[in-house]
């Protein structure tokens, strides 16, 4: 038997394994590197649970230097559909305003009205709103019709269809967030473009998730404007059907002379900022599930300093937090603040030495990074060292990128990283209730998703040793 062989072998057991074990076995999680130390510590309630969490570890840890890592594919350029003309909506995709309303935006190359007509059964649209639509120039290039029509209040947890500038040749439908817990997250770093951004969508499709999550380094465009409309058709049939919340990446600030930074990405990703009395589309807030999550996305390339308005924001933002009512606050940076990756050492340093401390007092539960295009999980840290009353820093950005992977690890691993690897991948974010949430990471493997990584987490809080002032 080859060694890949063995390699998946010992994968399926490891599944087996996982549903005969109880949650609280497998609470500390489990996978390669440091996070086997976690679950020696663990106490077990008979010998067999020792034996099989043992085998699982083994399966894990072997299984990670077993994996042979993927090779880049080739960056994708998904053209206009045949049959499509000037008025055909294309590049849709969704996002929530507050806590009943969702911002519908798509591109026609043609102007035309903004306007969405919508309802609850296909092919009956009862409803409508409309809205505005604005272009840009960057260069040469001048963008299509960008239309921006915000629709609601709707029903949670409810499947809406809708059409965009009363063309009843292209209905869409999405389905709204639910109104309480529990929720699920899809999360995704350096998304890209490529064969590989492909397989990560596929697989998400396959997942009932609620909304994605993504810390910025969407298109990859890197000024070729054009790319911009690759994306967005390439994203079209995931972020049309469910909420996409992005911040944004350093691929994102197309800084050239006499032409803003951002210009794209503002023009064709439109946040719900002034919901959260942000003034920047680079940084906001929102809630989600009845408010029981409180989600932060924070700009990396925006002024972070003391005195910023971001950094002011921030302060007001987590201010206004009950932790009673909110037991979840999830936080996403693009750079790293924590790292042992060789590439992009240090360039989240700034950003967590003037904003960590806030989080900290907050008791923020997740911080979510991209920028390093592999996967990492740390322990609960501040101020680079183990805090059980700190976030849980999770980097991941494998969605897909063209760039490839960064394959060097800084050795010897710091004994606050427990899992690290190279691989592209997406993440899983299943909040269960107001206690405990599920983080599961699933590694692109030769085209399935293998699950590589998963931790119960607990909410700050709900750990009566990690009262905040609020």
């Amino acid at each position: 038997m080859s060694k890949w062989e063995d390699f998946r072998r010992c994968q399926k057991i490891s599944l087996t394994i996982k549903k005969m074990l109880p949650t609280s076995a497998l609470h500390q999680g489990y996978g390669g590197d440091r996070a086997q130390k976690e679950r020696v510590a663990m106490a077990f309630s008979s010998p067999l649970q020792m034996v099989l969490v043992l085998i699982l570890a083994f399966c894990s840890t072997w299984g990670s230097l077993a994996y042979e890592r993927p090779k880049p594919r080739e960056t994708l350029s998904v053209p206009l559909a045949d049959d499509a003309d000037g008025l055909t909506p294309q590049q849709v995709h969704v996002s929530i305003v507050g806590s009943e309303k969702i911002r519908v935006t798509w591109i026609t190359e043609d102007d035309t009205e903004s306007k969405v007509e919508y309802g609850t059964s296909s092919g009956q649209h009862p409803f409508s709103a409309a809205g505005s639509s604005s272009t840009y120039s960057f260069l040469l290039y001048r963008s299509g019709h960008i239309h921006d029509v915000v629709i609601g209040p709707l029903n949670p947890n409810t499947v809406y269809y809708y059409r965009c500038s009363s063309n009843p040749t292209r209905e869409f439908s999405l389905k709204t967030p639910p109104a309480n817990l529990p929720i699920n997250f899809a999360v995704i770093g350096d998304l890209g473009q490529t064969g590989w951004t492909e397989s990560t969508l596929r697989h998400l499709s396959g997942w009932s998730h609620d909304m994605l999550l993504l810390p910025g380094d969407l298109s990859y465009a890197d000024y070729i404007q054009q790319s911009w409309d690759s994306f967005g058709r390439l994203v079209e049939p995931l972020a049309s059907s469910r909420p996409w919340m992005v911040t944004q990446g350093n691929h994102e600030i197309e800084k050239f002379p006499f032409i803003r930074s951002f210009k794209a990405y503002n023009a064709r990703w439109r946040m719900p900022y002034d919901v959260s009395s942000s003034d920047s589309n680079l940084y906001y807030s929102f809630d989600v599930a009845g408010g029981a999550v409180h989600v932060l996305m924070l700009g990396s390339y925006a002024d972070f300093g003391p005195g910023s308005s971001q950094y002011n924001w921030l302060q007001s933002d987590l201010g206004k937090i009950d932790r009673a009512r909110t037991p979840w606050v999830v936080a996403l940076i693009h750079a790293p603040w924590y790292n042992s990756n060789e590439d992009h050492q240090g360039e989240g340093e700034k950003m967590r030495q003037a904003m960590e401390e806030f989080l900290h007092g907050a008791r923020v539960d997740i911080v979510f990074a991209g920028h390093v295009h592999a996967y990492e999980r740390f322990t609960r840290v501040y101020d680079k060292k183990k805090d059980d009353c700190a976030p849980v820093h999770i980097t991941i950005g494998d969605g897909g990128n063209k760039e490839g992977l960064a394959k060097d690890y800084i050795d010897p691993q710091p004994d606050i990283s427990l899992f690290r690897e190279a691989s592209f991948g997406h993440g899983r974010l299943e909040v269960r209730n107001g206690t405990h949430a599920l983080w599961t990471w699933h590694r692109n493997d030769d085209d399935e998703a293998v699950v590589a990584d998963q931790v119960w987490l607990t909410s700050l809080a709900s750990n009566p040793a990690c009262k905040t002032k609020n």
